[in-house]
């Protein structure tokens, strides 16, 4: 049995110390960062060691977002524009927009799936909201929810189409946080009726998308000591009843300032409140070790989503459609250039 847990791991290469945790413990995936890639050679390699490690067939995520957030990044890898770009497009031409964001998700699912990895920690579907923290900002598609959710949606094909797993951020909204949850808990006071018609519409039009992850949050109208990942009112009430989102639940990092309490306590909480898998990004194996400790092992319920989740890996791996990718590359630049130009 596996642990409920997606680790990271802190360099190019595996440590033997790290090799012998990882296979001690038997963590359900990993997530690679930056400082994990270096070059094609090198990310293929630490995928095949890592899974190595496993007896079962471990996911490998990473956040490929597009803009400020990509871990894979130039002159080896794509650079890709940030969601807000298409917004831009969306202004002069909807349907090319969402072709745009098709094709983009398309490739960045075309450079994961070359290096092994098969889940990507996008798209982002909060919204963009004026005096928020600058966290989401241009992360974001869209300030109206039926735009986030439409191209959100095309984001997800487009990974899929490429064998890659998505992965929704931030269920239920990050965009009103006010401050930058990897430092300090955003508190949000807006009314539940205002939260419901906004920030977890988008949510609710993409609720069949497998995985989902949650923001650290307070929503004080809802849970006044609670941070999302921690609340079982939220996880319960609103984004497994109002949202109906019954796929794979993923917090965010445990390692974040945004949550309070040592790593074991927060790892304990989030599965208590009903998240299936506990995320930790940093690749300390203090930190690692101190989590696995909790000795905290999937419910019934987790198990099936977690079966599921894997599933859905294997069919788009086994379903995807090839494509050219220089030509597809040059067709996007091209179509992104002439739409932002107006053309």
């Amino acid at each position: 049995m596996s642990l409920p847990y997606i680790f990271g791991c802190q360099s190019t290469s595996l440590s033997r110390e790290e090799r012998k945790f990882f296979t001690d413990t038997q963590p359900l995936g990993f997530i690679l960062f930056k400082r994990n890639c270096v070059n094609k050679r090198q990310v293929k390699d630490l995928v095949k060691n890592l899974r190595s490690c496993i007896k079962h067939w471990a996911p490998v995520l990473i956040d490929q977002e597009g803009g400020r957030v990509q871990r894979l990044t130039a002159p080896i890898w794509r650079s890709a524009p940030a969601a807000a770009i298409f917004e831009e497009v969306w202004q002069l031409k909807p349907e090319v927009a969402k072709e745009l964001v098709f094709l983009n998700a398309r490739l960045i699912a075309d450079e994961l799936f070359e290096l092994g990895i098969d889940v990507n920690c996008a798209p982002v579907v909060d919204l963009k909201e004026p005096n928020a923290s600058c966290i989401i900002g241009d992360r974001a598609f869209s300030s109206d929810p039926e735009i986030a959710a439409i191209l959100g949606r095309s984001a997800i094909d487009g990974f899929e189409n490429g064998g890659v797993a998505p992965i929704l951020k931030h269920i239920p909204g990050h965009g009103r946080a006010d401050v930058d949850s990897h430092f300090a808990l955003p508190r949000i006071s807006s009314e539940i009726s205002a939260l419901i018609k906004r920030d977890f519409k988008t949510f609710l039009a993409l609720n069949d998308c497998k995985a989902a992850m949650t923001g650290h949050l307070l929503f004080s109208e809802i849970d006044q000591i609670n941070p999302v990942t921690t609340s079982s009112i939220i996880i319960n009430k609103f984004i497994r009843m109002h949202i109906n989102f019954q796929g794979l639940l993923i917090s965010d990092d445990l390692s974040m300032e945004a949550l309070s309490g040592s790593l074991s306590q927060r790892a304990t909480e989030a599965l208590s409140a009903g998240c299936d898998i506990g995320l930790h990004c940093s690749g300390r194996l203090d930190e690692m070790v101190e989590i696995a400790c909790a000795n905290l092992q999937f419910n019934e319920s987790s198990e099936m989503r977690i079966d599921t989740f894997l599933s859905q890996i294997k069919r788009l791996k086994k379903n995807r459609e090839n494509i050219n990718y220089e030509t597809t590359m040059l067709m996007f630049n091209e179509k992104l250039a002439r739409a932002r130009a107006g053309h």
